[in-house]
């Protein structure tokens, strides 16, 4: 046996194992990507079909089966008309490359910072959206801002938020351990139970965190309330340390989705 055979041979023997890896890689990371754009319910809707569709199969309900045929073009119609916000979140989150995308995020000293300027902001009653992304990419939303890419202070971040310039109303972007951008604008939430007394700098972002994965910081102008918003729901009023140990908890990912952030979680938004 030459070492071309031999070569041969061995990728043989390792193509099933690779060939399983790279699926179930793929496979994972689909199931990820569902589950930040909120689509799992398009799949449970799918699935129930086809077992619809299997039993009228398999026990040959004639009559089952030439309904389905009938109504499937529509369903699907339907479907894409139903969860165009999430087939769209989808397309483009794997047009910019968030299969493979590596992960930053700020150290402990620079997150420190962030909630210090938070601190002064909330006795200032002034205020302010910090962003953090994570997996997801939010160019689209730095490009409605003014890129920064400056180092990040607790100083810099009450210079942009306490006075009434031209960046205070907009959000600031922290990625990769740097003001990317600020001023940007963010998406305003679809939930329609929202609180009332929240305004659009909650609304925008709980709207962030409906449509990435994305951790947002908001301190209120009109009560000083620290809070955050993930995973499209919002924790109200916290304390320093809590914003503190669980951005870094989030930002780390040694916490998963669903994690109370108190003992009560979230708030309801109604």
């Amino acid at each position: 046996m030459t070492w071309y055979q031999g070569i041969v041979e061995f990728y043989n023997l390792l193509r099933p194992v690779l060939d399983i890896a790279i699926l179930a890689f793929l496979l994972y990371k689909a199931y990820d990507l569902f589950l930040k754009t909120q689509a799992l319910q398009l799949l449970k809707g799918a699935g129930f079909l086809a077992v619809i569709f299997g039993i009228a199969f398999l026990f040959k309900l004639s009559t089952l089966q030439w309904l389905l045929n009938i109504l499937a073009p529509g369903l699907f119609v339907a479907v894409a008309i139903v969860f165009q916000p999430e087939l769209r979140q989808i397309i483009m989150r794997l047009g910019q490359g968030e299969l493979f995308r590596l992960d930053s995020k700020p150290r402990l000293g620079q997150l420190e910072a962030v909630v210090t300027a938070a601190e002064i902001l909330s006795q200032l009653k002034r205020g302010a959206l910090v962003v953090f992304p994570r997996r997801v990419s939010l160019r689209h939303i730095l490009e409605t801002g003014t890129r920064l890419n400056a180092d990040l202070s607790s100083s810099l971040i009450v210079a942009v938020f306490q006075f009434d310039g031209p960046l205070h109303d907009g959000a600031m972007v922290v990625q990769g351990g740097r003001i990317a951008a600020a001023g940007c604008l963010l998406p305003l939430s679809e939930q329609q139970d929202i609180r009332k007394s929240f305004g659009t700098r909650h609304r925008s972002a709980l709207g962030m965190s409906e449509q990435s994965d994305a951790v947002v910081l908001i301190v209120s102008e009109e009560t000083g309330a620290i809070s955050l918003a993930y995973e499209s729901k919002l924790y109200y009023d916290l304390s320093p340390l809590e914003v503190q140990r669980k951005l870094k908890e989030l930002l780390d990912k040694t916490v998963r989705g669903g994690t109370d952030i108190t003992e009560n979680g979230a708030i309801d938004v109604e």
